[in-house]
Formats: structure tokens, sequence, C-alpha cells
């Protein structure tokens, strides 16, 4: 490959995933410009980063053919008929970005809220507009992999990033689309279908005792496509008791006929670490050791209407200490989920319309959580010798979609309802509608406004943990909002820009609480308002004609979010509901030095609300709240993007801030690395 043959022709057309069911946002035999991605938080594709895939111009000219589906709907839409706003960040964003996690590279999306006690994604929540950590939906290739003994532990994701080809931000409540979970909105993480057979292979080193080490192989032949990757990293922690390691691999296959699409994943990680005052500051050496294994199949039939069947289990292993080392405050928990859902659409002059079930049974066998098993019940804990499962529950959760897009030339309506029903709760169906509309009144300006209702069960943590610190409430209620959103867009060849304001209405909304200074923390059902605007522009300075231009683009983003509880009920402490983002700003550059050197900049300021009862030395409390300071950090990572090979180098924090995610638990300051990305195709 020939430096700067390429021109923008070349590389500003995106193909993605064309009419699978295995993205939840898939795409169309269109063309479409990039341009229209990832405009409510970050878009920072370059140059130089697609080159860092390694990709041949040949291989690179397949990504322009078709259009990509950004739209949260049950039917497939493209971005130009959306009526909603769906962020994505594209395989060339990850490349560029100095991040080794998802949620890591989700720290600069300008509405999502990223909070971490350790690095590489370790011990990370992620919430959406103020919302919660167990308030959204995770999902891969179109698939729930949520966790409901807690939301702590959505976030381990059994991919690595190299095996990830874009990630989907929904922002707000999406439960007509993606189940009672997706309360404040959903991430999807879709995996790479390369059409070329290749080995690649990577190795990281850094500071801290940091290690990484990738491998992957790609095989197409004809109908079928298998790909198997494996992962590993480990540290020493920048921070005490924040060492941890990793171990992922999947796999992934598909099958392609003129009748149907079939698609298979399997997925397993494995991650012990220092989980830092996880549940308290008064217990400093906490542990954490978390296995996962997920399986799916997915099918969608071809022809006018066309089914999308998918079945999956998802398995979590979850091994706590309160003091590491020990069986002090200990505790075991297995969490298998298993579901089926089956997706309908077809079109008819009067638009789009989906029909569709899923069936969903989560079921936990616990030490701590659940309700009491008698005594020739237990069961054995797995791998451990003279530990029995003394507590179970088990939920079911049905629900039933409707929905109709009606499509004219400048507008979209796009309605729907769920029809849901909870065995936890009763046998009663529950109903919650929503309508999203899009008006188009020129080629460079969209115009939206949507309505949506929610639901959220607690989790099992919610129902049941109970510690020396922290006492969860059986009685617990069922969250439950209404949201209203509004904004506009704009775009030409030059600027994308967003502008939206959203408000909740939160009604038994969850929290943990401390009511005195002396308490311990417990789970409450309280009332919410929730309201902000967020906004966003991504300038493109290397234009047709000015491919050489040293800079390519400049991304700025900025959210404001006001929370006002409603209830009256005054409380000493709020854990995390109230200790939301007030502001939060980023901002990204991505230039060109010389030659294939290439520089990435990502700086971004956040002022918390909310605060932390300080402790000292000796891990006592001193019954002193803290307010959150604000801070700012900036991230560089340098790379050289050759032909077949990516050779980079990365400062996290290069200020060396000292700023806290969470109270207590101070974040690493500046932490260096390097490594190299070497690929073969066959």
């Amino acid at each position: 490959m020939k430096e700067n043959k390429l021109t923008q022709r070349d590389l500003i057309r995106w193909r993605q995933f064309s009419r699978k069911g295995y993205a939840a946002f898939s795409s169309m035999k269109k063309e479409i410009h990039i341009g229209v991605l990832a405009i409510t938080t970050l878009t920072f594709t370059s140059i130089e980063s697609v080159l860092a895939q390694n990709e041949n111009p040949a291989q690179l000219r397949n990504y322009e053919l078709e259009e990509i589906e950004v739209t949260g709907a049950r039917v497939p839409l493209t971005e130009a008929q959306s009526a909603k706003m769906v962020t994505v960040l594209s395989r060339a964003d990850i490349q560029a970005a100095a991040v080794h996690s998802v949620n890591d590279l989700l720290e600069y999306a300008v509405g999502v809220d990223v909070r971490q006690r350790g690095e590489f994604g370790m011990q990370t929540d992620i919430s959406i507009r103020g919302g919660t950590f167990d308030q959204i939906t995770i999902l891969l290739n179109g698939v729930n992999i949520s966790n409901p003994q807690t939301g702590h532990h959505s976030a381990d994701f059994p991919v690595s990033m190299n095996d990830i080809e874009r990630i989907e931000a929904l922002e707000g409540p999406a439960a007509r689309i993606f189940g009672t979970s997706a309360f404040t909105g959903a991430i999807n993480i879709v995996t790479r279908n390369d059409k070329q057979s290749h080995v690649s292979a990577g190795l990281m080193g850094g500071d801290h005792g940091l290690f990484g080490a990738t491998a992957r192989v790609n095989h197409t032949r004809n109908a079928f496509s298998n790909q198997i990757s494996g992962s590993l990293n480990r540290s020493d922690g920048a921070t005490p008791n924040s060492d941890f390691h990793t171990e992922r691999a999947y796999y992934q296959g598909a099958y392609t006929s003129p009748q149907a699409d079939v698609r298979w994943q399997l997925g397993f990680s494995n991650q012990s670490f220092g989980a830092n005052t996880f549940y308290s500051a008064a217990y400093a050496d906490q542990f954490e050791e978390l296995q996962r294994y997920m399986v799916s199949v997915q099918a969608e039939t071809k022809g006018w209407l066309r089914f999308t069947p998918t079945v999956y289990w998802n398995r979590a292993h979850d091994h706590f200490q309160l003091v590491r080392g020990t069986n002090t405050g200990e505790n075991f928990h297995l969490v298998d989920v298993y579901g089926a859902n089956l997706n309908a659409h077809f079109n008819t002059i009067l638009g789009k319309s989906a029909f569709g079930a899923e069936f969903r049974n989560e079921g936990i066998l616990s030490t701590n959580l659940g309700k009491p098993l008698e005594e020739s019940q237990y069961v054995d804990v797995p791998g451990e010798k003279d530990v029995q499962f003394n507590k179970k529950d088990n939920r079911t959760n049905i629900s039933y979609y409707l929905e109709h897009n009606i499509l004219l030339k400048q507008v979209t309506i796009s309605m729907g309802i769920m029809a849901n029903m909870n065995t936890a709760l009763d046998h009663k169906l529950r109903y919650y509608p929503g309508i999203d509309i899009s008006y188009r009144p020129t080629a460079t300006w969209k115009l939206f406004a949507s309505w949506n209702k929610a639901l959220r069960m607690p989790t099992f943590t919610d129902l049941y943990y109970k510690s020396p610190t922290i006492q969860g409430n059986i009685g617990l209620k069922p969250e439950e909002t209404q949201a209203v959103s509004v904004g506009a867009k704009y775009r030409n060849s030059f600027v994308d820009a967003t502008l939206n304001g959203f408000y909740h209405k939160g009604k038994n909304m969850i929290d943990w609480v401390m009511y005195t200074a002396d308490d311990i923390y417990h789970s409450a059902n309280f009332k919410l308002d929730n309201m902000g605007m967020e906004s966003s522009a991504t300038f493109r300075l290397r234009q047709p004609g000015n491919e050489n231009f040293f800079i390519d683009r400049l991304t700025v983003g900025y959210a404001y979010i006001y929370q006002k509880r409603r209830d009256g009920t005054e409380v000493y402490k709020s854990n995390y509901a109230l200790e939301y983002l007030r502001h939060k700003f980023v901002t990204r550059l991505d230039h060109r030095i010389w030659n294939k050197l290439n520089a990435s900049w990502a700086f971004r300021w956040q002022d918390r609300m909310g605060s932390y009862v300080k402790y000292n030395k000796e891990h006592k409390s001193t019954g002193e709240l803290v307010a959150y300071p604000s801070f700012c950090l900036l991230d560089l990572k340098l790379s050289w993007n050759a032909d077949n090979y990516m050779i980079y180098a990365e400062a996290g924090n290069l200020l060396d801030r000292r700023y806290y995610d969470l109270g207590n638990i101070p974040q690493p300051g500046i932490w260096l690395r390097a490594g190299i990305n070497y690929r073969i195709n066959y």
C-alpha cells in the first residue's frame, strides 16, 4: 500500500454486516457517508487509523457499498430513516484510541459515565444519562449478556478489543426494543466478521508489571466463516490492591445460504483482581474472581416475512472475599441465564412492521443472595471443598413486542409497545409503550423527539446482599420511568453537530443510601427527576482536494445533568444514584506527525455531584463527607501504521493528575504502555 494514494472517497465509506440479525443494528445494500455516525458522542476516524487495520486497498473498498443501520428499532432502518439517535464507535475509532478495554473507550463518550476502581476495565460501572450501572442493557452481537446478580459484573466482556468491529450506544429507555433492563439505554458490542482469512497477534507491555498478548485466526471459505481468538492481560496494579489477571477466549461462526443466515458464538472470560474497597473502604484488601461463559445461536430467514430467532445461555461464577486470602466475608455465587426470542418483520406500503416475543429465565445459587434452602437442598460449590450454596432465587421474564414504522420522504414515525410479565412480581402483564419521531426539513438538518416508558427489576444484590456494611431489601419495587427527549442534528461534508435535551421522571428508583452518619448502606426506593442536555461537534479538516492536511479530525462534546429527589426523604449519603456527572467535557484531536507516524490526543474534564465518607490510613471512617473534586485527564497515543503491522506507544493520564472515580480509591497517575500488532492474510 502506497501512502497517501487513498483518497477520502476511498476511506470515508463504511461497510458493515449486511442484513444480519447478528447485530442489533446491521446494514443494507445502500451507500452512506460515515459522517452520519457517532454524532451524540465522539466520532474520530482518521485515514491513518483505518490503515492501522492492516487491510489492503481492495479490502478497504469493500467497506463502501452498504448503508449502515444505526437505529434502535425492531426493524432494519437506515440512519436517514431512523427516528432515534444511536452512537457508533467504529473499528477505526478503537484503533486510534489509547485504550485497551470497552470501558476505557466509553470514557470519552460524552453521554456515558464510566467509574472504575481499577484499570483496564477492572471493577467498572457504566451508566448512561445520569442513570446507574444497573439501568443499562449490555449486548454482544445483539444478545443480552447483562448480569442479574449485579450490574458491577455486566461490563465483564468475553471479547478483547481486537475482536470488536464497532460499538453501538443507544441513549434513553429502550424497553420496547431490548427488554426491561434497557432502562436508560443499551450498549451493543459487535464483533468483527472478516471476509479475508488471516492470522493476527499482538504484544503489549508497560508500567506496573503490565503485560498483554492477543492472538486471532479467521478462516472464511465459501458459505462458512469461523474465527477464534484469545487474550491475556495482567498487572501488579498501579494503586494498592489493584492487581489483576484476565484471560479471554472467543469463537464465532457463520453460515450463509439463500434461505437463511445462521451465526453462533461462544465466549469465556476469567478475571481475578484485587477488589480495592469494592463494598466498603473499611476493608482495603478485598478480592474477587469472576468466570463467565456464554453461548448463543442466531438466524435470519430470507423473503418478504423475515424471522430472526435467537437462543442463548450465560453463566457466571463469582468468588468474593472481604479480606483477601481468608474466609472472612467470603461469598460464592453461580448465576445462570437462558433465554429465547423470536422477532419477525415485514414491509408493506404502510411502512415496516415487527412483532415478537422473548422468554428469559434468571437464576442464582449463592451463599449470600436468595431465599434460604432446606439443608437437604444445599448444592456443592464447584471447585470448593466443604462449601455449599444455601440460598437460591429464580425468576422468569416474558415479553411481547409490537412495533410499526411509518416512513415518509421527510418524516419517520416509530411507535411500539412491550407487554411484560415477571414471575417475581405476579402473573399480570404490564405495558410499556413508546414513540419516536424524526423530521428532515432539508438534506443537512434532522429534528427528532421521543417519549418512552421503561421498567427495571431489582438485581439479586439489591434484594438480598448482606455484609457488615450493607443491607439489601427484599421489599424493593421495580424501577419505572417516563422519558422525553428532543434534539436536532446538522451535518455537511465539514461538520457533524448535535444538540439534544432529555427529561426522565423516575418512580421507585433504587439506590444504596445511609440515613445517618452512623448508618450502614441500605437499598431503597425513591422518586427522581433527571434532566440534562448533550452537545457535540466533529470537524473533518482533511477534505477532498486537501487529503495531505496534517490534521484529520477534531471532536468536542459537552454534557450537563441535573437531578432532584421528589419523595422528601432525607438521606445522609447516596452511594450511586445521586453521584452523577453534573458536567462532562471531552475533546479529541487526530493528526499526522510525519510519514506513517500519527498522534491521537484525548482530553476530558469531569465534575461529579455527591460526596464520599473519608477514611483514614487505618481504614476507619472519619465521619467527614468529602465532595468529589473535578478533574481533567489527557491521554496520548503515538502509532506507526504500516501495511501489515502497527507499533504504538501510549501515555495514560499524561498530566499525572490525582483523581477519584469513587471515594477513597485514587486512580493511577501517568501510565506508559507500548506494543505491536501484526497481521498476515492468507
